[in-house]
């Protein structure tokens, strides 16, 4: 039948695909990462980004803008491979055959990365002549019993590399304007906590609140995290930055994430300083209220506070006064002769990238540093058109991988080559890619000779 033909095709091509990585890894030894002892030397304890059997440590990052894939996605599948390739290679011989689906080789090599050959050969040898008869479900819950009785170490192994990579996420909803918060926790603590969640929420429930059971075990979540009570912790204020239309805001239109268009000259600051009055935005509690001003492709240009944007209005245009002008009275923060970006610049780009710029990657910006994307020990200057932010693997990568090549425009787009040569783009968030250029119009034929 054609859709087994078309899996029998994806199984080998998989195969390949993991010979591929494979191949890649070889030429990055981990010889040419930073040494122990100098400048830019790994920590130990650091949880990402490891080299694994003498692959740099910067491979993974590699391979993610290779097959323009997530750091996590990309370390799955050169895990899969490295296990498939050195430890199951009758697993691998089936794949590459197309007679084992992807689907079914990959819990073997998950659940058996961590134990050693021998224990992984005799895994093998047990489950993969009726893999695949069994559920995927099914087959690596057998992985699993057969790995804990041959080898209980390696299920320890597993638990503290995940507890190295443990963290808190938050992922887009199915419906806009819903998201979900995931916290990868040990067992017994997300049993006990969801226990917890689970009693408050029956509380409310028989108290009478009408919402379903799901939807308040939510509420109760929320306000565990948000409002705790006797916690002990110092106090800490939340800060959310929202990036919405003026016309949105005010009801009269439906654009998502920019101000507008508007340019910055002084009538145009006027206006928007009346707008925001008249829809009595106001900083939250402890927090701050910033403005970013964007173009009509969504290129920020200025990030103003409400103070600034007085002040603006009042002042008006210094050239002409008295009359409406379209001199821009604000933008960019200038350029500094220091290293060290100034504090404007720093909420500048902040507000520009949002999250660090390497391509697929998510970490937010108040973890990232700003990076000169020139360095400014080879004259790059310390102004918005040459910083962006970069979460620190990415940035060490920048600075010491060999290799790699990193331009920006004036605007914030961000150009990223591998040392194989590959290239990607990332824009800033909200900034929208220029039009095609129009076609050409069609030649017009010479009128045929009479």
């Amino acid at each position: 039948m054609e859709l087994q033909r078309v899996q029998a095709r994806r199984a080998v091509d998989t195969a390949y695909e993991a010979e591929l990585i494979m191949g890649l890894a070889a030429q990055r030894p981990a010889a040419d990462d930073p040494q122990p002892g100098t400048p830019g030397a790994r920590r130990p304890g650091w949880a990402v980004d490891e080299g694994c059997d003498g692959a740099s440590e910067f491979f993974t990052a590699e391979l993610s803008a290779v097959l323009n894939l997530g750091r996590n996605t990309a370390a799955a599948r050169y895990g899969r491979a490295r296990t498939w390739l050195r430890k199951l290679p009758a697993t691998f011989a089936a794949l590459q055959a197309g007679e084992l689906d992807e689907r079914r080789a990959t819990p073997l090599a998950d659940v058996l990365q961590h134990t050693d050959p021998e224990v992984a050969g005799q895994v093998e040898a047990a489950l993969l002549p009726g893999a695949t008869d069994l559920a995927v479900g099914r087959l690596k819950a057998r992985a699993v019993e057969e790995m804990l009785r041959l080898d209980a170490e390696a299920a320890d192994i597993r638990r503290t590399e995940a507890e190295k990579t443990a963290d808190v996420r938050v992922c887009p909803g199915a419906v806009e304007g819903r998201s979900t918060l995931a916290a990868d926790l040990p067992a017994e603590e997300a049993v006990e906590c969801y226990d917890v969640v689970d009693q408050l929420a029956r509380m409310l429930k028989a108290d009478g609140d009408p919402r379903r059971i799901g939807a308040l075990r939510a509420h109760v979540l929320s306000l565990l995290i948000r409002r705790p009570a006797d916690h002990g912790l110092p106090d800490v204020v939340a800060n959310v930055t929202v990036t919405a239309g003026l016309d949105a805001l005010g009801g009269s239109s439906s654009t998502p994430g920019e101000v507008d268009g508007l340019p910055i000259t002084a009538a145009h600051v006027r206006e928007l300083l009346a707008r925001v009055g008249a829809l009595g935005l106001t900083a939250p509690d402890g927090g701050t209220l910033a403005f970013a001003i964007t173009g009509p492709d969504g290129q920020l240009l200025a990030t103003l506070t409400p103070a600034e944007l007085t002040r603006l209005a009042r002042r008006g245009c210094p050239t002409h006064p008295e009359t409406p002008c379209d001199c821009p009275v604000t933008g960019p923060p200038p350029a500094t002769d220091a290293y060290t970006p100034t504090a404007r610049q720093r909420a500048f780009v902040a507000t520009r990238d949002r999250r660090c710029r390497f391509p697929n990657c998510g970490q937010r910006v108040g973890w990232a540093d700003l990076d000169h994307v020139v360095a400014h020990s080879c004259g790059g200057a310390t102004h918005c058109a040459n910083l962006c932010c970069l979460c620190r693997s990415h940035h060490r990568l920048k600075t010491f991988a060999p290799g790699w090549r990193f331009t920006m425009t004036d605007d914030g787009v961000l150009q990223v080559t591998t040392p194989s040569g590959i290239t990607r783009t990332t824009r800033p968030p909200g900034m929208r890619p220029p039009p095609p250029a129009p076609e050409p119009p069609p030649p017009i034929d010479d009128p045929p000779p009479f």
